[in-house]
């Protein structure tokens, strides 16, 4: 479906920061730290989810989905932009940005459903307290939740992408941005593009406005809850449990939803900014926020760090 001769353009330049050669160095620097930071705060929470079985819980399994999306969405990206910093080239062939598309969306797209589900998680967990160990408490439930997440990023991902492909292209192939983004890919396109754009359109109302309309209505009934708890410090407890995937839903959908509707800039270079920070400073906060103050991820840290120290002394004595 991604086959090169449906088009006589086999190789697209990225447009980038070219303008600003002094900030592109500046950019390079940042984006790799962050991108660092990304993986090894994600793996880590990744990791003590797994070998700490106190967190072997429907919310740190949901947040472990979480995190391998993180990883994928920036691993997609970030790293061929980050070799092009360096090479300066600025360049990818007609297969590798189809690709590229296609997993940034699907990953995209994925934690949108996914972010629904947790606030589902929490819904139950607090209005319905006395059932949620039924309810939600399932193994089988929590993969079906979190595959049928999956299955639909993947999916809105997979029907845009191959809308976008089978555009014929005549010559143009210079993308105004620094990785393939959709909207930047189908403008180059010599017909008609009012297709895709409502494709486009139709899936972003589909996979933000839904998922978050869920959001808010579960954190409508949660709010309503906790309001009725007569003791304060009953609502104290409650609030924790919410905060940090209320933090990760704001940071997530505030970013994309200022990218998406807000007017657009003469300074090409400002929407590019906008869209380094949805695709890099996004996934690098999310176990940072979901480490704050959460006294469970903690234990786990310095069990995890005193089984490594254990085994890093072990092996010396052997030595």
């Amino acid at each position: 479906m991604f086959q090169a001769n449906q088009t006589s353009v086999t190789m697209f330049f990225f447009l980038g920061f070219s303008h600003y050669p002094k900030g592109e160095i500046i950019i390079f620097m940042l984006c790799l730290l962050m991108y660092l930071t990304t993986l090894l705060g994600n793996m880590i929470l990744i990791s003590i989810t797994i070998l700490d079985s106190r967190l072997h819980t429907p919310m740190y399994f949901f947040l472990s989905n979480l995190s391998c999306l993180d990883i994928w969405y920036t691993s997609s990206a970030f790293p061929p932009m980050l070799i092009n910093f360096v090479s300066g080239e600025n360049t990818i062939s007609f297969l590798g940005c189809a690709a590229q598309m296609y997993f940034s969306l699907a990953m995209g797209s994925t934690e949108c459903v996914l972010l629904s589900m947790m606030a589902y998680d929490r819904y139950v967990a607090i209005c319905n307290p006395l059932r949620y160990p039924t309810i939600i408490n399932k193994r089988a439930l929590c993969i079906q939740m979190a595959a049928l997440s999956w299955g639909l990023g993947f999916l809105n991902s997979l029907t845009e992408t191959i809308l976008a492909v089978q555009l014929p292209f005549c010559g143009k192939n210079l993308i105004n941005h620094f990785v393939c983004e959709i909207l930047a890919f189908v403008k180059l396109a010599c017909t008609d593009i009012s297709l895709s754009e409502i494709t486009i359109m139709v899936g972003n109302v589909i996979f933000l406005f839904v998922p978050l309309l869920l959001v808010c209505i579960s954190y409508i009934f949660i709010l309503s809850t906790v309001l009725r708890i007569d003791s304060a410090e009953g609502r104290k407890k409650a609030f924790p449990t919410c905060s940090a995937h209320i933090m990760v839903v704001t940071v997530f959908y505030g970013t994309i939803l200022f990218m998406y509707m807000k007017p657009k800039s003469k300074d090409a270079a400002f929407d590019k900014l906008i869209a380094l920070f949805y695709g890099v400073v996004t996934p690098m906060l999310n176990p940072i926020i979901y480490s704050l103050r959460n006294t469970e991820v903690h234990g786990a840290m310095r069990k995890l760090t005193a089984i490594l120290v254990l085994e890093e002394r072990m092996r010396n004595l052997h030595l």
